[in-house]
């Protein structure tokens, strides 16, 4: 029995006949409301009819029961076979007690060949690529799997897998909806129905897509490539397509005469890529598309500069120069890392068009959700929720897009409604399928471990003369004129290479991927060197004290709980205080009224981890009927977007850090769900948010929330790991500074990112509205509590908050100690929850006026001039730092050289704290309560640094 006697395709009770005795496996197709058969999906049964007879009955009954694809090939199939279609019934009709008649009839096979047909249609639709000619080498056996599907008809033998005969390649056939190889023809012969698979899915364009669950995406994949003449273009187009590959392949060519010892990352072997990106951008373009957003590794990058962006080539030709001076300060990056802002006007579609490339290190991948994150911010400003306005396209590796995970974490924000773009076009540049004429770069010898391969390589003619021969040989273009269009380009490259010898000056802001016009001045620089100050007036706090206490929406439920918990902010309200929530909600929702947008992201964030937030209220009786409060604050208000995010770190940081590289005028926060995790998005915080403005002169806004605190809860819930984000600090601890009139702004200024821990509610209202209100735009690196979230003691007053009052870098100690400096005798230095640890034990043992206590609430850039301040009004006392962290981690190592060129080296500043450890905390709590007790009790012993030297 041959591969498709498997299938139960008799009519009738010849189908009873084979399946009764022999068991043989039934194939399930598709639902009754779809079309004919599609899919194969087995399961053994023992006897019974056929899901075709199933249909066949069913249409003998009532042909409008089933669908009309099964209807027209019933009755076309009874139509041949002689039978009236007034009154169709079945060929032969037999009890199931009585043996069926062995013959075949001629209905019966003809819907047998039919599904045969369309088995073979949908194995090419599956598997045709595994025969494309996707090897331009040759030597495909050499690294790829050569597999050739046994229902692909490679040879006339393979017919027998369907039960077809030689004799049936001329015979006609109804094609299936399924397909669209017919073009206007309903039926072909089974000869031209496999050439046209074979033109289509065999060649050396190899399409994977049946796996896509979406029939309608399907059916437009089939539509665009089966469709007799898609692939064909007209002379016009042709044309374009040559002159294209001529500036993609003759400007590697010039970078490879001129600058043949320089790593460039040249796209040789890969050329084809520029005309692609511009053909899809054209067509984007032609849809209304006005924005699009590309992200790359550096392979090729220089060339997508220069014909893709239509960057100035002088600007890239002087990147060459080794004696070309920096004009901004920071490191600057290579050349193939750059990005690009651009408006122009698309010659094909005479619309204007933006096009930006964004910076990327050589974490190739990295760039991925950064491009997605600003793709979604143009989208939310131009109100674009469709993503009809504003795209994204990403090149990638063929490795690296297989090998590196944050391709995934991007991926899995398609779906999520405030992560979604829409759609992005993604074009993986395959090795196998391209190849890389020089290596890795301009410098590797592949033939040191790729000898064959390279040999094939160097024999390969290049593409553009291919094409250019081709097209010479139809008659398209003449010699004349391909070579004409050569020497204009190369002109156009020399007279550029020419005009770059005049640049003495790199100016890395020319090559901005994210420029924010009326932002800075015409040079780049703040407007001011100021900052106001960051207090409200008192009625709108209790406006949003009010909301935040409130559920905006009548008839709508909330939980039993959260009630408990409005009510909370209600009296909070009255009594002009607030606790940790409530001053978030407060600076946002002051923003929001001065028309700034927020969006605060990350796991659980609408709630909070530690269910203290509930920015997003759910109705206990309506399935997803929910309210979010802060945006009901004021009729003109700017939108607010809080939405919890998949359980990614490097993902959605990087996609938040792209949305905050849109606009300076929204405060972009990402928290994550315990200040550990961020260390899974460490290549975003290294490459990107660190040292982001220093190569690429990009100001970034976006705001980290790291819930830190060593609580006993074990070494992954209890560091935010502040000594990483100190140690990459850039200001320096042996500089002492000038105390100048602006010295606190110029000094956030020149440094790269804030890191704060603040240990009060209005310490963080202010910081993050002082975020906003800054003149410049810096990374800030908050480490928020857990414990603080419900002290009793870490509320603030209103008075605090108020129009006037402002961000405090340092609070000093204001209790008794401070009344009577001389009889202090130890002043500690510290910041965030531990000072409400010290407080509590420096009033238990009756210290109140012999320790002060001052907290750092702004621990980098380091505020100089107010420790200073500080330690000069406790002359001649033992000065401590104390920290909850191990010594080896935390802050001493940052705090202590700092302290040392403050002081001038005369007096020591002490640790206090745990002891060096390779874990950042225990998760046994009577180890952690040991612990706490030991180092808060060297904190108040007088005595504990008697006789030591420093």
């Amino acid at each position: 029995m041959s591969q498709l006697r498997l299938l139960p395709s008799w009519l009738g009770t010849q189908a009873s006949r084979l399946l009764a005795p022999h068991g043989v496996q039934r194939f399930s197709w598709c639902s009754r409301s779809s079309g004919p058969p599609a899919s194969f999906a087995s399961s053994r049964v023992g006897g019974g009819s056929s899901y075709m007879e199933e249909m066949y009955f069913a249409w003998l009954e009532n042909p409008q029961s089933v669908h009309k694809s099964w209807d027209s090939f019933f009755r076309k199939a009874s139509e041949e076979a002689s039978y009236s279609l007034a009154q169709p019934r079945p060929l032969s009709v037999v009890s199931e007690s009585r043996p069926a008649v062995p013959s075949r009839t001629k209905t019966s096979k003809l819907v047998e060949d039919h599904l045969a047909v369309q088995s073979l249609i949908r194995a090419y639709q599956i598997r045709g690529h595994h025969v494309a000619q996707l090897d331009p080498l040759g030597i495909l056996d050499a690294d790829l799997d050569s597999f050739v599907p046994s229902d692909l008809i490679t040879t006339i033998d393979k017919l027998a897998f369907y039960d077809l005969r030689e004799a049936d390649l001329d015979k006609e056939f109804q094609l299936p909806t399924t397909t669209f190889i017919g073009g206007s023809e309903n039926t072909l012969s089974l000869r031209e129905i496999i050439r046209r698979l074979e033109s289509t899915y065999c060649q050396h364009i190899g399409l994977e897509f049946m796996f896509i669950n979406d029939v309608e995406q399907c059916q437009w994949i089939r539509q665009k490539f089966e469709t007799p003449g898609m692939m064909q273009f007209s002379s016009e187009e042709k044309r374009t397509l040559l002159a294209r590959l001529v500036r993609s392949m003759r400007f590697e060519d010039f970078l490879a005469r001129k600058w043949s010892s320089e790593k460039r990352f040249g796209l040789e072997g890969c050329e084809v890529m520029i005309p692609a990106l511009k053909t899809i951008i054209d067509k984007s373009s032609e849809m209304g598309i006005e924005n699009v957003i590309l992200g790359m590794p550096h392979r090729g990058r220089l060339n997508v500069l220069a014909n893709v962006i239509r960057k100035d080539l002088e600007q890239i030709f002087c990147q060459f120069d080794p004696k070309l001076e920096a004009a901004d300060e920071g490191s600057g990056d290579v050349k193939y890392h750059l990005g690009m802002y651009h408006e122009r006007i698309n010659r094909v579609t005479n619309r204007n068009i933006t096009l930006s490339l964004v910076a990327n290190p050589s974490h190739l991948e990295a760039v991925d959700p950064v491009v997605q994150g600003k793709t979604k911010a143009e989208q939310f400003y131009r109100g674009d929720a469709q993503g009809k306005k504003v795209m994204s396209i990403l090149v990638h590796g063929d490795a690296a897009f297989a090998g590196q995970g944050v391709v995934y974490e991007t991926f899995h924000l398609s779906d999520l409604p405030s992560y979604t773009t829409n759609g992005t076009v993604h074009v993986v540049v395959n090795n196998q399928v391209c190849y890389r004429r020089r290596g890795h770069n301009e410098m590797d010898e592949p033939m040191f471990t790729q000898p064959l391969m390279y040999k094939q390589i160097h024999r390969q003619v290049p593409v553009l003369k291919k094409y250019a021969d081709k097209l010479i040989a139809e008659g398209t273009v003449t010699l004349q004129e391909f070579e004409e269009e050569i020497a204009k380009y190369d002109r156009i490259c020399e007279e550029a290479y020419g005009r770059s010898k005049d640049k003495k000056i790199l100016h890395i802001k020319h090559w901005l991927d994210s420029p924010w016009p009326g932002f800075f001045n015409m040079d780049g620089e703040p407007k001011s060197m100021t900052c106001p100050a960051t207090g409200v007036p008192e009625d709108t706090l209790t406006h949003i004290g009010e909301v935040a206490s409130s559920v905006p929406l009548e008839d709508f439920k909330i939980h039993m709980g959260l009630s408990r918990i409005l009510r909370g902010r209600a009296d909070m309200t009255r009594k002009r205080t607030v606790d940790w929530a409530l001053a978030e909600y407060m600076a946002f929702g002051s923003l929001l009224k001065e028309g700034i947008h927020v969006r605060l992201s990350g796991q659980d964030v609408e709630r909070g981890t530690f269910s203290h937030r509930h920015h997003v209220l759910h109705d206990q009786e309506v399935d997803r009927r929910t309210c979010v409060p802060m945006n009901h604050l004021w009729p003109d208000q700017a939108p607010y977007t809080v939405c919890n995010s998949s359980l990614s770190e490097y993902g959605v940081l990087g996609f938040e850090l792209g949305y905050a590289m849109a606009s300076p005028n929204a405060l972009v926060l990402w928290e994550a769900q315990f200040g550990d995790f961020h260390n899974t998005a460490q290549c975003i915080i290294d490459q990107f948010i660190s040292t982001g403005q220093a190569k690429w002169v990009r100001h970034n806004g976006i705001v980290l929330l790291l819930p830190h605190g060593m609580e006993g809860m074990g070494p992954e819930h209890s560091s935010a790991r502040p000594e990483r984000f100190l140690q990459m600090s850039n200001d320096d601890s042996d500089a002492y500074p000038a105390f100048t009139q602006d010295f606190e702004v110029r000094q956030l200024y020149d440094c790269n990112w804030i890191v704060v821990n603040c240990s009060t509610p209005a310490s963080y209202f202010h910081v993050l509205r002082r975020q906003i209100l800054l003149p410049f735009r810096k990374p800030l690196i908050i480490f928020t509590p857990k414990s603080l979230l419900r002290h009793p003691e870490a509320k603030s007053s209103f008075d605090q908050m108020v129009s006037g009052t402002s961000f405090q870098r340092v609070i000093p100690e204001d209790g008794a100690a401070a009344q009577a400096p001389g009889q202090v005798r130890r002043l500690i230095f510290c910041t965030g929850k531990v000072y409400y640890d010290l407080v509590k034990e420096r009033s238990s043992q009756g210290l109140d006026e012999h320790v002060a206590i001052t907290r750092l609430e702004q621990i980098s850039p380091f505020p100089f001039d107010l420790i200073k301040r500080e330690a000069e009004k406790y002359p001649g006392v033992e000065l401590v730092w104390c920290q909850e962290e191990h010594k080896n981690m935390g802050y001493y190592d940052y705090i202590s050289p700092r302290f040392m060129t403050i002081l001038g080296r005369a007096r020591p500043i002490w640790y206090v704290g745990r002891d060096p450890a390779a874990a950042p905390a225990t998760g046994n709590r009577n180890t952690h309560l040991v612990s706490l007790k030991k180092f808060l009790d060297t904190a108040f012993n007088l005595q504990a640094f008697e006789g030591k030297t420093f």
